[in-house]
């Protein structure tokens, strides 16, 4: 096997350092002289197609590809948060060299008529904590509660534009009871102000949350909690979208700008996440957009999203031409990939 080496500036610390891939300490010599040891992807829907009335799930040959395409792009971590268990599991407990490693939620968990009928499997009230037992006798690490949505018909579309709560927030409080009982975290999608009751039982990352307040980022990083805001998914313009629609996302991107960098004074990880529509090169574009330093950005892509996920960098490098900290846009364009030791872009 080739022996890879890397000299030059290591973001986001900046450090200049020699890596070495492999046993022979000369080897070849990789291109680029600006490196991250590796993307993370920490919201991502392996197994999650658009469709015509919401997203869809799709099978193990979608999954492959996804990966392969994560991984040409310098991720090397997913975490997958919700999709199709029997796939997405089965990866989360295979490593395989070739692909990014995948940290796995299994299940999206919401009752009938709270998420997208094409892409879950409802789960009732009275069935959630069982629910949870199979998702980590299983192998989940993370469990995806769905914690606010509108109603949803049964062929898909949303109806109406009121969101509520999924389960009874007592409920809530002792699923993630049982969850860290198992040593496993909880991530919730929430876009209302019911964020405020997720965390305070105890939620371990808020996924969206568009409608998180300063008390809430507060609270949240007291206790070393996260926040992935998939600004791809949250202010990203849709296809045929009405004025109506367009002034709501530009007020939600206002909102979120002022916000966002409040996450770090309190302690709050904020992490990067390509959800069904993104790259993780785009979140770190409007991560940026939205008020964080290009380093903030790329630590929350990367050593940040690392640290908080329980992983680590070794073994991966993703290279590029230009310093990402000037030319950002050099993110979507890697120089090289090394992934678990090896060079495969």
């Amino acid at each position: 096997m080739t022996t890879w080496v890397f000299e030059g500036t290591v973001l986001p610390s900046g450090d200049t350092a020699r890596l070495t891939f492999g046993p022979d300490p000369s080897g070849e010599e990789l291109p680029g002289r600006y490196a991250v040891p590796g993307l993370v992807d920490s919201h991502c829907h392996l197994t999650m197609a658009p469709g015509a009335n919401g997203p869809v799930l799709r099978g193990a040959d979608y999954a492959d590809e996804r990966l392969g395409e994560l991984a040409g792009a310098g991720v090397s971590a997913v975490r997958d948060v919700g999709g199709n268990r029997d796939v997405t599991l089965r990866l989360a407990r295979t490593a395989d060299d070739g692909r990014p490693l995948v940290l796995a939620a299994g299940r999206f968990l919401a009752p009938d008529g709270r998420y997208f009928p094409q892409a879950y499997e409802p789960v009732a009230p009275e069935d959630l904590l069982a629910a949870v037992e199979a998702e980590i006798a299983d192998g989940a690490t993370w469990l995806k509660l769905v914690g606010d949505f509108p109603e949803v018909g049964p062929d898909g579309p949303i109806r109406g534009s009121k969101v509520s709560p999924s389960y009874d927030v007592e409920l809530v409080a002792a699923m993630v009871g049982l969850a860290h009982a198992r040593n496993v975290r909880v991530a919730a999608h929430v876009n209302t102000d019911h964020v405020s009751e997720l965390i305070r039982v105890g939620i371990d990352s808020v996924e969206h949350g568009t409608a998180l307040t300063e008390q809430d980022l507060q609270a949240l990083g007291a206790r070393g909690g996260a926040w992935t805001p998939t600004l791809c998914a949250s202010v990203g313009p849709s296809p045929d979208e009405t004025p109506e629609r367009t002034a709501r996302r530009e007020e939600r991107s206002a909102y979120l700008a002022s916000i966002l960098p409040l996450a770090e004074r309190y302690g709050v990880r904020v992490l990067t996440g390509s959800d069904v529509v993104g790259t993780v090169a785009g979140e770190i574009d409007l991560l940026v957009k939205h008020g964080l330093t290009v380093e903030q950005a790329l630590t929350a892509a990367s050593t940040g999203a690392q640290d908080f996920l329980g992983l680590t960098g070794a073994g991966n490098l993703v290279t590029y031409d230009a310093d990402p900290r000037e030319h950002p846009g050099v993110l979507a364009r890697p120089t090289a990939v090394v992934l678990n030791g090896r060079r495969i872009g």
